[in-house]
C-alpha cells in the first residue's frame, strides 16, 4: 500500500480530526488515526467510541488497503515539514515509512481493521442547513449548557426541529438561551440532545462556512455530513427538561441600554464582589441604572451610574455577575433589552438589533437573593 499526498493538505485534516481523540483511552487503537485507502481516494478517521469523524482525501495511488498510525507521532511529525509531497508506503514487517524531500521516517501501525467500525443510522430522518448558521446556533448556545455529571440531559445542547424552524436550547438551571431560526425549516419534527465536544469540533469547522450540511439523526445517534467530512455522535439519551415553562410570560418592567456599555460596567464592579456570589445588584429608577457590589469580608465594594431606557416600576434585582457578563458577551447586538416582573424571577436578556430576518434569541437569566 503507497500514496504520495501533500503535506500541509494533510495537515490540515489531521488537525481537526485529532480534536476527536481522547488524551487517555482506554482502548489504544484509538490513539491512533484509521487510513483507508482505495487508490485515490483516502479516508482518515478519528474516534472516542462516542463521537467519530472522517475526512476524505485525494493522494496519488494505485492501491487500496487499511491501517491505523499513530495519531500524535504523526501530527508532530507533519507540523514540522515545510509544504512539499510526502510519500506514504506501508511495509509487511508493521512499519509504515514516509519519506519526504529531506528524508525518511519509519512508524509503527496497527491493524486497520482493529479500529471500531462508525455505527450507521438506521431509518434517519433529515435536516438541512449552513455551516454559518449552525455554527452560531452553536456558539449562542453551547457556553449556558451544564457540566453536571448528574444531570446529563443538561450538560448538551437540545435540537429541536419542527415545520416552523430550528430551535437550540441550553441550561445549567441558573441561565439559559433559547435560539431560534425561523427561516429555515425541518420536513418533519424531531428532538435530541447534542453532547458538548462534537459541537465544539463542529463550531470550528464550520464557522463562516457557507457549505450545507445535512444532518440526520434517529433515536441514538446523529450524522453531520459536510464538503468531505463526516461527523457522527451518541446523543445524550434522557428527555429534557420543559425549558418554555420556566421562562416567565409577563415582564412588564423593561430595560434598553447599550450593550457594550453594560457589560463593561458589570465587569468592573463585579471585581469588587464577594468571590463565592460574584453578586452584583441593579438598581433601577427612573432612566437610571446603579450598578454595585459589596465584599464585606473584605470592606471592598464598588457602584457605577449608566443612563437608560426605562419603562416600568423602580426596582432592585441581584444577579450572578459571571452569568451576565457571559450573556452579554455572546450577544452581538448594540442594544440589549432587560425584561423583569420581580426580584425573584428570572430576567430576560434579548438583541435588540443585529439579527437577521427570522432570527431570535432569549436568554435567561436567575437572580440571585439579595441580602439588603
Amino acid at each position: 500500500m503507497k500514496f504520495i499526498v501533500s503535506s500541509t493538505y494533510l495537515l490540515k485534516q489531521l488537525q481537526v480530526l485529532g480534536g476527536v481523540i481522547n488524551n487517555s483511552n482506554t482502548l489504544p487503537i484509538l490513539d491512533n488515526f484509521l487510513f483507508e485507502l482505495d487508490h485515490t481516494k483516502l479516508t482518515v478517521s478519528a474516534s472516542d467510541l462516542e463521537t467519530t469523524m472522517a475526512s476524505s482525501l485525494d493522494v496519488e495511488s494505485e492501491s487500496k488497503g487499511s491501517v491505523a498510525i499513530p495519531a500524535r507521532l504523526l501530527l508532530d511529525t507533519l507540523k514540522t515539514f515545510p509544504e512539499q509531497p510526502l510519500t506514504f508506503v506501508v511495509e509487511e514487517n508493521n512499519i509504515v515509512e514516509i519519506s519526504s524531500n529531506h528524508g525518511k521516517y519509519a512508524l509503527a501501525y496497527a491493524d486497520g481493521n482493529e479500529f471500531p467500525k462508525a455505527v450507521s443510522l438506521e431509518d434517519p430522518s433529515k435536516t438541512v442547513v449552513t455551516g454559518d448558521v449552525l455554527a452560531t446556533a452553536i456558539s449562542k448556545t453551547i457556553f449556558a449548557a451544564g457540566n453536571d455529571d448528574l444531570r446529563p440531559v443538561m450538560s448538551g445542547v437540545f435540537f429541536q426541529f419542527s415545520t416552523d424552524g430550528l430551535t437550540f436550547v441550553a441550561t445549567d438551571a441558573h441561565k439559559l438561551v433559547k435560539y431560534t431560526r425561523e427561516d429555515i425549516k425541518a420536513n418533519q419534527v424531531a428532538e435530541f440532545i447534542m453532547p458538548k465536544k462534537p459541537l465544539n469540533l463542529l463550531k470550528g469547522i464550520l464557522a463562516a462556512s457557507d457549505e450545507d450540511v445535512t444532518i440526520e439523526y434517529n433515536e441514538s445517534n446523529a450524522k453531520f455530513t459536510f464538503e468531505n467530512s463526516e461527523l457522527i455522535c451518541r446523543l445524550i439519551d434522557g428527555k429534557y427538561p420543559n425549558y418554555e415553562a420556566v421562562i416567565p410570560k409577563e415582564n412588564p418592567n423593561k430595560l434598553a441600554i447599550d450593550r457594550t456599555q453594560f457589560l463593561n460596567s458589570v465587569r468592573r464592579v463585579s471585581i469588587f464582589s464577594n468571590k463565592t456570589t460574584h453578586q452584583i445588584r441593579l438598581k433601577i429608577a427612573g432612566a437610571e441604572l446603579n450598578i454595585s457590589a459589596e465584599d464585606i469580608d473584605y470592606s471592598n465594594k464598588a457602584e457605577e451610574r449608566l443612563t437608560c431606557d426605562y419603562q416600568g416600576d423602580d426596582m432592585q434585582i441581584g444577579f450572578n455577575s459571571r452569568f451576565l457578563t457571559e450573556m452579554l458577551n455572546n450577544l452581538g447586538a448594540d442594544e440589549v433589552q432587560l425584561e423583569m416582573s420581580m426580584p425573584n424571577r428570572a430576567g430576560i436578556l434579548t438583541p435588540i438589533d443585529g439579527l437577521d430576518e427570522g432570527e431570535y434569541i432569549t436568554m435567561l437569566v436567575m437572580p440571585v437573593m439579595l441580602n439588603s
